[in-house]
Parts: structure tokens; C-alpha cells; sequence
């Protein structure tokens, strides 16, 4: 009996702290910039023990206030056209993904900004249930303590956006040699069309593919309402 006592304090505390912290840690992130990601971490480590990659970091926070309106409206156009109404979690994108998984056709994301804002802020990259158990708490909180600006605004700081380019800043002055609040409409959508993967894509050698992403985005943007933020 002891020991099943025991067990159980072990168990109480550990989640205490679990909660303590994470919820510490949203509330945290939603007043100061977040300095590095797991991903980060992870992609250093990678560069580290390879001989033939130089180890690069570059990232610099920039408030949505100084990024240019269309980067925003880009990344929600390419990624999560109904982030403004969700809370979180988008069913119907969900459901059609479960659909065509179980038919073996092509798996599309189904994620929300808000979803892939949690992984690479509190999460790592996996696909096991651990992790997207998490992912799915830690998105009910930052969309309860976090608003929508603030959600667009950490990501856009944080998504990896090429080898060792991190934001949209970086990414800006990486591709086109200017500040993100100068990014224009097609530069925005350009960098929003390789999201999807990064390492493999960049917006300095589009290929027809990405040419083609980039045309729908912009598409996308026009037909879109405006989200009221960005410079």
C-alpha cells in the first residue's frame, strides 16, 4: 500500500508541475519573444554532426506591427484560410484528411497556424500520439490565453523558412535583401508557397511548382478579407 501511496504523490506532483509549467510557459509567450525552439535546437544539433553543413542560426524577432500586411494575409491564404473563425482545431480540413488517408491517397495537412505554432514552440517534430497529444492541449491553451494576432505573430517569428532561416524577418532579408515590413505581395506568397518544406524549396530558385503555389496564393489573398494586421 505504501508503495501504490507513493506512486500516486510521484504522480500528483509530476502533473502539477506539468500544468504549472506549461501554462507558465503560454502565458509567458504571449508578452515576450520566444528565443529558440526545439526545432531550432534539433536543426543545430543536425548541422553539428555534419560535416559537409556549416552551423547557421539566423532569426530576428520583428513585432507584426513592422512586417508587411501581406505577410500575414500570405501564410493564412497557403496554410489555414479559416484561422480568423476556428478555435484551433479545423474539423472538416480534419475529416477530409482521415478520408483520403484511409483511401491511400495523397495525405494533405490538415494542421491549423495555431497547431504548427505549438509544435515548433513547445513541441519537437514526431508523429506519435504522445506528441499530438500534446499539440492538441497546448492548442487549447495558447488559443484561450493567446489572441490571433499574437498567434500570427509568433509564427511568422519562429516557422522555419529555409536552412537556418527562422521568420519571416530572416527570411525577408535572406531572399530578397530587404526588412519584412517591404516584403510585396508576390515576395510574401512566394515565401508562404514553401512552406510546406522548406529545406527543399526556397523562394531564391522557384521551381514551376512553386511558381504555380505562388500564383494560387496570391489568388487566395486577393479573394480574401483583410486581417487588419501587418504593417
Amino acid at each position: 500500500m505504501k508503495i501504490i501511496r507513493w506512486i500516486g504523490r510521484v504522480i500528483l506532483k509530476v502533473t502539477l508541475w506539468f500544468f504549472g509549467i506549461s501554462i507558465g510557459l503560454v502565458i509567458l509567450y504571449r508578452f515576450v519573444p520566444v528565443p529558440v525552439t526545439p526545432l531550432m535546437v534539433i536543426r543545430l544539433a543536425e548541422q553539428a554532426f555534419d560535416s559537409k553543413k556549416e552551423m547557421r542560426l539566423y532569426k530576428d524577432w520583428v513585432s507584426i506591427e513592422k512586417m508587411s500586411r501581406h505577410a500575414p494575409q500570405a501564410v493564412v491564404a497557403a496554410e489555414d484560410q479559416k484561422f480568423m473563425d476556428h478555435r484551433g482545431f479545423d474539423f472538416e480540413a480534419m475529416e477530409k484528411a482521415w478520408e483520403n488517408n484511409k483511401k491511400g491517397k495523397r495525405i494533405k495537412g490538415a494542421s491549423t497556424i495555431t497547431q504548427q505554432t505549438v509544435k515548433n514552440v513547445f513541441l519537437w517534430p514526431s508523429r506519435s500520439y504522445v506528441r499530438k497529444g500534446l499539440e492538441a492541449y497546448f492548442t487549447v491553451l495558447v488559443e484561450l490565453l493567446w489572441s490571433k494576432e499574437r498567434i500570427l505573430e509568433v509564427y511568422l517569428n519562429v516557422i522555419e523558412m529555409g536552412e537556418g532561416v527562422y521568420g519571416i524577418e530572416a527570411a525577408a532579408q535572406t531572399y530578397f535583401n530587404k526588412s519584412a515590413s517591404k516584403l510585396s505581395q508576390s515576395q510574401a506568397a512566394l515565401i508562404a508557397a514553401v512552406l510546406p518544406n522548406p529545406r527543399r524549396w526556397s523562394p531564391a530558385r522557384p521551381t514551376g511548382y512553386i511558381r504555380g503555389r505562388q500564383a494560387w496564393i496570391m489568388r487566395q489573398m486577393n479573394n480574401l478579407a483583410p486581417l487588419g494586421v501587418g504593417a
